[in-house]
């Protein structure tokens, strides 16, 4: 159970970057955009291929920051992979969601969400195929923390967990602490009245969706540090990220960090009493449990 209790809170770390970037395009244009989580295998992706780049260009980069599997070719990887994935973001909403919304509803969106989610996904099978990839061949072996109780745990798994809170930190402290923060939270919080106050919204959307990128970016290479890379990464986490983002309560961040704790501890520690195949089940009845408890999310409020 220890060893669930901690897989759970590895897992929960990468759902947590997943939901924070949902959370805030779901509260600032009131939609749920099913294709966030594509946004996870793009910069997945976008790592593989830079790290490949980068390691083909110096060859002195392909060195492992031991004791990880990392190595310094990725590390630069991860960066472009972030810009790669922000860009994506701004481009989606610019050639699809932005018209969208200027002639349909919140339901037109809905489904334009899932449009690009099936786009996006069978773009990346029909370049990188269907096969599942790896960062590094090298074989990671995991470190045995305690025997009684058994407990393991890898060195890339440690890494992403404390990478994502220095993330999570750091974005904390943007919001809190600079003008660019305030206009983000202000926009997050009422669109309309931010504009009122002399905030260019569109602007602050381009920001919401690079934040969002980028975060998402971070989540995607993360799993595949972890686990292995394939074109339906969005699709096996999309339901878990939603699942956070609920749970939290829509428009909040740090209610997106904790969601995503929560469901990542809940869904391990499920493994424990039910067979691993109920275990995509387990979401759902975390999502129906929050809705039917409290509707908006332990740090939700209700909007008009």
């Amino acid at each position: 159970m220890i060893q669930n209790l901690v897989d759970g809170v590895l897992v929960g770390a990468i759902l947590s970057l997943g939901a924070i970037g949902l959370t805030m395009a779901m509260h600032t244009l009131r939609f749920a955009n099913f294709s966030h989580a594509e946004l996870l295998s793009i910069g997945a992706y976008s790592a593989l291929v830079f790290d490949r780049l980068f390691s083909a260009l110096w060859p002195l980069l392909t060195a492992a920051i031991a004791p990880l599997s990392l190595t310094f070719a990725l590390s630069l990887a991860i960066v472009a992979s972030m810009a790669i994935t922000a860009a994506s973001a701004i481009l989606i909403d610019r050639l699809v969601f932005k018209r969208v919304r200027a002639l349909g509803g919140e339901l037109s969106m809905v489904f334009a969400s899932f449009g690009v989610a099936m786009v996006v996904r069978n773009l990346l099978s029909l370049i990188f195929g269907l096969k599942t990839k790896l960062y590094s061949q090298d074989i990671v072996f995991a470190v045995v923390l305690s025997r009684d109780p058994l407990l393991l745990v890898k060195y890339d798994q440690v890494f992403a967990l404390l990478a994502a809170l220095v993330v999570m930190l750091g974005l904390h402290l943007v919001l809190s602490r600079t003008t660019i923060g305030y206009a983000l939270r202000a926009v997050a919080e009422n669109p309309a009245l931010a504009q009122v106050s002399g905030i260019r919204l569109s602007r602050m959307i381009a920001l919401i969706w690079v934040v969002g990128g980028g975060m998402a970016a971070l989540a995607g290479v993360f799993y595949g540090l972890t686990n292995q890379i394939s074109p339906v990464i969005g699709r096996d986490l999309v339901l878990p990220i939603f699942a956070a983002t609920i749970v939290g309560g829509i428009g909040s961040v740090y209610g997106a960090v904790l969601g995503g704790f929560l469901v990542g501890i809940g869904s391990n520690l499920a493994l424990v009493i039910l067979p691993s195949g109920y275990s995509p089940a387990v979401p759902f009845l975390i999502i129906i449990a929050v809705l039917l408890l409290r509707p908006n999310g332990l740090f939700g409020e209700a909007r008009a």
